[in-house]
């Protein structure tokens, strides 16, 4: 277990023992926490991301360490990660630990508290997330789950839920996706050329209907009909 201590050198052996030990230890001490305090990312990107900053940051900041170490401890992690990931895959107990399932804080309407204890998550948190989201009437919540990333996912009571078009049975138009066309006064000139327009059309289109130049803008977007939206510097 010398490998657990200080020492002057490391054999390729004890370097990659330290970073089986470091990465098991990590993954239950994350585990632990909970998953808000990694909120967007899945346990195994996470404890990857967090080691490898200070494996590199060590060696490239005290000269008396070398890099040989710091290349095996990385290539050691990738093949952990990627061990992690196939057991994923391929075993539903390790999926169960590493991805568990989302399971509810908020079943018609009614908060679930032995389920904010098991997320380790004050109510004040699941309040928080329901503001973001608009919503300011939890009895108004069908169900609001837990995700394996640290989110909830809120969905409303149907009778909740905004009138769609198809609900009304009315056309709805077509989505438009707009394209930024010029940004900061300089014209993206790729997307210029998916649109199949040039430079010249472009400022014919500013100069005839906002009457201004194209230095002048901040921001400018034209969607799949060739409508172009323009936001001036103020």
């Amino acid at each position: 277990m010398g490998f657990l201590f200080s020492q002057e050198s490391l054999t390729t052996l004890e370097w990659i023992l330290r970073v089986v030990c470091s990465f098991f230890f990590l993954l239950v001490t994350v585990k632990i926490m909970g998953q808000r305090s990694i909120s967007q990312l899945r346990l195994l990107d996470f404890i990857i991301a967090l080691v490898f900053g200070n494996i590199i940051a060590h060696p490239l900041s005290d000269p008396k360490l070398g890099l040989k170490g710091s290349f095996i401890s990385i290539i050691g992690l990738v093949v952990l990660h990627n061990i992690g990931v196939f057991l994923c895959l391929k075993s539903k107990t390790v999926r169960g630990f590493l991805d568990p399932s989302p399971f509810p804080l908020i079943k018609d309407g009614q908060f679930i508290f032995k389920n904010l204890k098991k997320a380790k998550i004050p109510l004040d948190f699941v309040l928080l997330e329901l503001r973001k989201n608009q919503v300011v009437d939890v009895q108004k919540v069908s169900l609001a789950l837990w995700e394996a990333d640290g989110t909830i996912s809120f969905f409303l009571d149907p009778k909740n839920q905004a009138v769609t078009p198809m609900d009304m049975n009315l056309e709805s138009k077509p989505f438009l996706f707009p394209r930024t066309i010029i940004k900061e006064g300089k014209i993206e000139f790729d997307v210029l050329r998916e649109m199949k327009k040039d430079e010249m059309w472009l400022k014919m289109q500013i100069k005839r209907t906002f009457h201004t130049d194209i230095k002048d803008i901040l921001l400018a977007t034209i969607d799949d009909h060739g409508c172009v939206k323009v936001f001036f510097y103020k």
